[in-house]
């Protein structure tokens, strides 16, 4: 690109990122209401990212979490977010680039972003909008635990893609 010249493909995707920044700040505020919840998928392996090294182990290149019912201490800065989540019955924190967001979701209103993520400034390739989830995405009794055995579960939103 020629000095000067305006990026709009960048310009747009710095709008669609302040949908998510506003969306997180939102749920950090007021919570999610209803069936409302959201789906971020993003790079594990991005320099700001900062995860339990259980989980940087688990999922080496992206992940998504479940922003609904367990979610606690969600804070929403310029460039990043932090939450917890429980991964096991355990809290973790979570520090969240906004750089490092691949994919944005909120089916309960049929509304999903992908983004050009990229590592120092190179571009990633990423998978399709389908990642398996293993925190909480819900309270259970003992009794519901042992009769489901299971860690988590792959959850497919191809169809909020835009294509």
């Amino acid at each position: 690109m020629m000095d000067g010249e305006i990026n709009y493909n960048e310009m747009v995707e710095q709008a669609l990122m302040q949908v998510v920044r506003d969306s997180l700040a939102t749920a950090s505020k007021s919570g999610l209401v209803g069936q409302q919840h959201f789906y971020i998928t993003f790079l594990t392996q991005h320099p700001d990212t900062k995860l339990p090294a259980q989980l940087y182990e688990r999922y080496k290149e992206e992940m998504t979490i479940v922003l609904q019912h367990q979610y606690w201490n969600l804070y929403v800065e310029d460039t990043y977010f932090s939450l917890e989540l429980s991964f096991n019955h355990r809290r973790e924190t979570l520090v969240i680039p906004y750089d490092a967001i691949t994919a944005f979701a909120d089916p309960s209103a049929q509304f999903g972003l992908q983004f050009n993520a990229s590592i120092n400034g190179k571009p990633v390739e990423t998978e399709p909008f389908t990642e398996e989830v293993t925190h909480d995405a819900e309270q259970k009794t003992d009794n519901q635990v042992e009769k489901e055995n299971k860690v988590g579960e792959v959850i497919a939103l191809d169809t909020f893609r835009k294509k």
